[in-house]
């Protein structure tokens, strides 16, 4: 059996190193005000953009300027397992009449130990949409319950 190779004395092993790995798309929580329960199966639509607006004076070349214009964020659309629970359902029908209420949530990002490390604060959210899933009476798959979620300001801010 060979024996393990000693390292020379100008070998150097290297220093321990603190690794900065990705955050895995799979450890996550959202939670909206109001809501007792809140257990998504995917978040999308996490989007902050500004429009660019161009602009050229009269006597300049041809090149115009690029200046930030509106700031505005992308919706957000929430999907999970269809169970008696109305929440989602009950907030799109303030909006249905007439008497839309606006939500504060945030979308948590948990590392590989499930501690929150990043957080996603949305502000004046309100549903301008929800759906479910296809229904077939052959299939074995759970029924999906979609809420798109109209947000005006994002925020991302360490946990």
């Amino acid at each position: 059996m060979p024996q393990p190779r000693k390292p020379k004395k100008e070998e150097k092993m290297s220093p321990a190193v603190n690794r900065n790995d990705p955050y895995r798309n799979n450890h996550f929580q959202v939670e909206l005000d109001g809501m007792a329960s809140a257990s998504f199966l995917s978040v999308q639509g996490i989007e902050s953009l500004t429009d660019v607006l161009e602009y050229r004076n009269g006597n300049e070349e041809a090149l115009p300027r690029r200046l930030p214009g509106l700031h505005r964020c992308a919706n957000i659309i929430l999907r999970r397992g269809l169970t008696a629970n109305r929440d989602l359902w009950e907030w799109r029908l303030t909006v249905l009449e007439g008497r839309t209420e606006r939500r504060n949530g945030v979308v948590i990002i948990l590392d590989q130990a499930l501690r929150s490390v990043l957080r996603l604060s949305f502000r004046e959210a309100w549903p301008c949409r929800w759906s479910l899933s296809g229904l077939d009476a052959l299939a074995k798959e759970t029924v999906i319950e979609e809420v798109e979620l109209v947000v005006e300001d994002l925020r991302l801010e360490a946990a």
